[in-house]
């Protein structure tokens, strides 16, 4: 018997409800797999709460887009989590240095730095200690894991990454200077380094999935290896099929 825990964001109490009227919920520590029920950004949510517990967790989705969530349905919950297939992510760890010190934060969709005020964010982006961009003009910019190739990292027109890809998607967000540049592909062992130039006067704000730092003078983005989560998708619609489909939608 597999044992579950379900877990709702607000507006997915009446799902949670009826699945818990269904199920037996087995409490977080007990559970074999969590149930989580929402969106998205509840799944993200979901994923920072079950770091380390080895519990891999199935979302179904009671959000908008729900690109991280499969299919809502009350029905044959036990068969689906049977047959679902497993997708392994590691997140990216992000170092975000101020006047204060030193923070940091895990982030599974992407680490972003975008400007605070009216003016353009002044960059220089860094990898593996080596400068590759003396100073990106812009909104701001961000690293992508191939998970959340879709989401920020699509919509600044960033890459789609496979989700076995051991990439990362660096792309700049409405760059001014150097205008034609679109981003970079890198290994996932790479090491970025953003420094915030003029800090005082074009302040930077990083972000850490939904976790900010703000008025940031240098951020640091690495993979994360040892932190690994799992996430189980309905048979025939994993996330290597989610993201290969994005790739064909208009």
């Amino acid at each position: 018997m597999t044992g579950l825990h379900f877990t709702a964001a607000p507006d997915a109490a009446d799902a949670l409800a009826q699945l818990r009227a269904r199920h037996a919920d087995v409490g977080p520590d007990a559970a074999d797999i969590v149930v989580a029920l929402g969106g998205d950004g509840f799944m993200l949510q979901t994923l920072h709460g079950f770091i380390g517990k080895n519990k891999p967790i199935y979302g179904m989705n009671l959000g908008s887009v729900g690109f991280l969530m499969n299919e809502y349905s009350a029905d044959d919950l036990i068969t689906r989590l049977k047959a679902a297939e497993r997708a392994v992510v590691h997140p990216l760890r992000m170092e975000a240095h101020t006047d204060n010190g030193v923070t940091t934060a895990l982030a599974f969709n992407e680490v972003s730095l975008l400007r605070e005020t009216r003016q353009a964010a002044k960059l220089r982006i860094l990898v593996d200690e080596k400068p590759r961009i003396a100073e990106l003009i812009c909104d701001g910019a961000l690293v992508s894991t191939p998970a959340g190739s879709t989401a920020y990292n699509l919509s600044a027109h960033g890459p789609i990454l496979p989700i076995d890809a051991e990439l990362l998607a660096l792309t700049p967000i409405s760059a001014f200077r150097p205008r034609r540049w679109r981003g970079a592909l890198l290994s996932h062992r790479a090491r970025v380094r953003f420094e915030i130039l003029e800090a005082q006067k074009r302040p930077v704000s990083a972000v850490a999935d939904d976790f900010e730092v703000r008025d940031v003078r240098a951020v640091d983005v690495v993979e994360e290896r040892g932190v690994t989560m799992t996430m189980l998708y309905d048979a025939g619609h994993n996330l290597d099929e989610r993201i290969l489909t994005e790739q064909f939608s208009d």
